[in-house]
């Protein structure tokens, strides 16, 4: 454990296996050192402070080491506000009664606990009664002996003790509390005098607010960890009635339990922000919430903001932006975002009215080291720079230009971040002319224009128009007539690339459609050879009635092709597209053979008339894929599993020419509720396979439609974890992640057959839990597999500019790379070379799954000799 934390300090739970081990070995110094470096690097909670507080009273006999103990309460109370900890160190304090000012200390102590969490509302009457107890002690200890005459500064002082306890009593019967009838009772019994007036209406009050606060009570008692939505309702509770030391109380509360969410620190930070104001509250929040939360780059941006605004000293400052750096944030934007936040900070400090000052230094001296640290140490370990725009040479260009009227620098400036691959962009190209405009001059102006011409590629149009407007109203006719030339020439190679794209776009198109036909026709082809085939072997049969017709018999009971697909029954979009039309069945129907007991089974579908699909009923009809080819009435299956969703009008499965289930169909509702409402049922499991449910689109008209549920991009909220046992149900899923927050989804990730792939998706309520679950389970051993979790972040999906292009660069891939399935585990071939055919070049399926075409009259290879099974087996066994 001691070498973990040596390697990696911020493992959060080897500390607290360290500390574990270490108090059962009784290691006693070696304990006392590991917590004091956990606590320098985290806050410990209430049970840890607790157990430290413990050990260190009991071998604490000196005064000096007293004293220890008492720094060690003052740090605990500074880490979260728990009744616990300052009903013990009130405790622990009237031990040291005896010392000089003890019984003073221990008011002291006892007042600022009140003060803390004397609001409590279920623990607040234990410090409120132990007060009582201590003041009634000295109340004993100043009566006079049975029988004697009190003197008359005893009498004072028994007067005095009377009215301090009479004081408690009221103070108490003042606030909520929880069993403050059992106190009003005692109050009544110890009370010699009548109870006055004005108290008797404070605790009436307070009961009839305890009345209002006892439902988000026991709204707490009875919700399980985290209690965030209560939590959340009782401060929403408490804001509307503005009490400020209530309002802080119950969002300690909320932050005891809750100490790694962000979002309620950032909460609870504007609240003290905008609202307290006081500096060492203020400021001790913040510290306690990136302490808590080093991950979050905007409670770190609210603190330097906070220390600013209360005069911090710069040192201290600069001090807490360097352990911000290295707090190790999740993205590179992070990074850029606080150096913003401590640049924007530095800049303020500057008196711009002088033209130079150590101040100014300083600022253009974080500007430059802002830039080197991006590019060396964020690109290193992100691979990008989180500040693509450059926003921060921006910033430091204005400050230049404008604030210190150094357009030199600041056009060295623009020139770098043109050079950063920003020149091809329009709008930076027209902020830097902007800028030129308002602190430069005409001349550097019409350069920075013609040179935007020149570059600009997404809206060269815009860019030659502030040209033109810029020649119309400052130029010379000869400037106006070099703008002109030069904008004609630019737009009209503009216009040129574009006519190529759009040229060779149609080129690609119209290939792609030849393509499709000559594979549609050679597909007739070879299904009319295969057909006569069959034929002559069924003429055999019949003819020759020996052991050959068990072989041929088997033979022509395995299809003479596997449907397309993934190897498992799934039929791709391309061959819907190009076999059905996407909206039913095409070509001729195939004549039954008596000897194929499938096509005997499925001889009524055949009769079944086709229905082209109308495609003004797209919007009432959704295409349903995925399902298992063995599934043995479809109409009756799916419309008994649809009917939940709506009214169902028609069930259109589609068949192949044997008359056999393709895997996929439509259905049609009456209302088009019902079918944005089935969509619902997408990756519903079917017959053990995940039955995909999509809007029914025409993609001969709408060649760009592409349905993915999920997002590709940044989901705070989200985990992704990897590395889980197959055998893993969403069951055991669940009930690990929902320890660290409310789990709102999850979904295991699987291949098309439904089967678990050891990935899987978790999303949480909001960013925080998502937080907290990475921290506590990331690493985690679950079944003997280690598996890794992580924000989910997928990487940017890589699509080409024009698809088209893609798919023929595809097509260009000899079959022996790719298989049906893509590349496979072993490039070993288990076909004998005798059988082994020319082969065809590759098709891309719609979904990014690979097709194999099949060849054309041109390309058909010479047919070889027929083989029987026999021929086949000694081929593979032969030595």
């Amino acid at each position: 454990l001691s070498l973990k934390l040596s390697i990696n300090a911020f493992d959060y739970n080897c500390h607290l296996d360290l500390i574990k081990l270490l108090r059962q070995e009784g290691e006693l110094v070696k304990l006392r050192r590991a917590r004091q470096k956990m606590s320098e690097l985290f806050p410990l909670t209430e049970e840890i402070w607790l157990d430290w507080l413990k050990d260190e009273i009991k071998m604490a006999s000196e005064s000096s080491e007293r004293e220890k103990v008492y720094e060690l309460f003052e740090r605990a109370v500074r880490d979260y506000i728990c009744p616990e900890i300052w009903l013990e160190y009130a405790q622990y304090s009237i031990g040291g009664i005896g010392q000089e000012g003890g019984i003073e200390r221990v008011r002291s102590v006892f007042e600022r606990a009140l003060t803390a969490v004397g609001l409590h509302v279920t623990k607040g009457t234990a410090l409120w009664e132990a007060y009582r107890e201590f003041e009634n002690a000295i109340l004993e200890t100043a009566q006079p002996a049975p029988g004697s005459v009190p003197s008359p500064e005893q009498q004072q002082m028994l007067c005095s003790q009377l009215e301090k306890i009479h004081t408690l009593f009221r103070r108490q019967l003042g606030i909520p509390l929880l069993d403050m009838e059992a106190s009003y009772a005692e109050y009544e019994e110890w009370s010699e005098e009548p109870i006055p007036e004005t108290i008797i209406k404070n605790y009436k009050r307070a009961l009839q607010q305890l009345e209002k606060c006892k439902p988000y009570e026991e709204a707490l008692l009875s919700a399980e960890t985290p209690k965030l939505a209560e939590y959340q309702a009782y401060i929403d509770f408490e804001m509307k009635a503005g009490d400020p030391a209530r309002i802080q109380l119950i969002y300690e509360r909320a932050l005891a339990e809750n100490c790694l969410v962000p979002d309620l620190w950032a909460r609870y930070n504007q609240y003290l922000d905008r609202q307290l104001k006081v500096k060492d509250l203020v400021l001790s929040a913040h510290d306690r919430a990136v302490r808590n939360c080093p991950w979050t780059v905007g409670l770190w941006i609210r603190y330097l903001l906070a220390m600013e605004r209360h005069r911090v000293d710069h040192s201290v400052i600069s001090e807490m932006f360097e352990k911000a750096l290295n707090a190790g944030f999740i993205q590179a934007t992070d990074y850029v975002e606080i150096w913003q936040a401590y640049l924007d900070y530095l800049r303020r400090r500057v008196d711009f009215t002088q033209d130079s000052s150590k101040e100014l230094e300083e600022l253009r001296s974080a500007f430059a080291r802002a830039v080197e640290y991006l590019k060396q140490e964020v690109e290193e370990r992100f691979s990008e720079s989180g500040d693509p725009s450059c926003t921060i040479m921006q910033n430091w260009a204005r400050v230049e230009a404008r604030l210190c009227n150094n357009m030199q620098k600041a056009r060295e400036l623009w020139d770098n971040i043109m050079t950063k691959g920003n020149a091809k962009y329009a709008n930076m190209w027209l902020e830097y002319y902007n800028l030129e405009r308002a602190h430069g001059d005409t001349q550097h102006c019409r350069k920075a224009l013609h040179r935007a011409v020149q570059c600009t590629s997404d809206y060269p149009e815009h860019v030659c128009e502030v040209l033109l407007t810029l020649e119309r109203i400052e130029g010379t006719l000869e400037d106006w007539d070099a703008a002109v030339q030069k904008t004609e020439n630019r737009l009209a190679r503009v216009n040129e690339q574009r006519a190529k794209a759009a040229e060779k776009e149609a080129a690609l198109a119209k290939q792609e459609e030849e393509k499709a036909e000559q594979r549609k026709q050679a597909r007739a082809e070879k299904k009319a050879s295969k057909k006569a085939k069959r034929a002559r072997a069924g003429d055999k049969r019949r003819a020759d009635d020996d052991d050959d017709e068990g072989e041929w018999g088997q033979e022509e009971e395995q299809p003479s092709k596997r449907h397309k697909g993934d190897g498992d029954g799934t039929l791709l979009e391309e061959d819907m597209e190009v076999e059905t039309g996407l909206f039913g069945r095409s070509g001729s129907e195939k004549p039954d053979h008596p000897g194929n007991q499938k096509e005997k089974a499925s001889t009524s579908r055949k009769d079944i008339p086709k229905v082209s699909h109308d495609s003004s009923k797209d919007s009432v009809t959704v295409f349903v894929s995925n399902l298992s080819y063995n599934m043995a009435d479809p109409e009756v299956k799916l419309k008994e599993l649809f009917e939940s969703c709506g009214a169902v009008a028609e069930i259109r499965p589609v068949f192949s020419n044997k008359g056999t289930f393709r895997g996929y169909c439509y259905v049609e509702f009456k209302e088009e509720q019902a079918a944005l409402q089935a969509l619902g049922l997408d990756r519903k499991v079917v017959e053990g396979r995940p039955m995909f449910v999509s809007p029914c689109v025409d993609k001969n008209k709408n060649p760009d439609f592409k349905v993915f549920r999920y997002s590709t991009t940044l989901e705070k909220h989200k985990l992704f974890i990897s590395g889980l046992p197959f055998s893993c149900t969403k069951e055991e899923l669940e009930d690990l992640c929902k320890a660290h927050g409310k789990v709102k989804d999850i979904r295991l990730v699987t291949n098309r057959a439904g089967k678990p792939k050891g990935l899987a998706y978790v999303e949480y309520e909001n960013e925080a839990e998502a937080s907290q679950a990475v921290l506590k389970m990331d690493g985690l051993t679950v079944r003997e597999h280690v598996i890794k979790v992580a924000i989910s972040n997928p990487p940017l999906r890589k699509l080409p500019d024009r698809p088209e292009a893609a798919r023929a660069a595809q097509l260009a891939v000899p079959r022996q790379l790719h298989g049906a399935r893509g590349k496979g585990r072993t490039q070993l071939s288990l076909m004998p070379r005798a059988l082994q055919r020319q082969s065809n070049p590759l098709g891309k399926a719609e979904n990014g799954m690979v097709q194999n075409s099949p060849a054309t009259p041109s390309q058909a290879p010479e047919e070889p000799r027929k083989m029987s099974n026999a021929d086949f087996a000694k081929m593979l066994l032969k030595k």
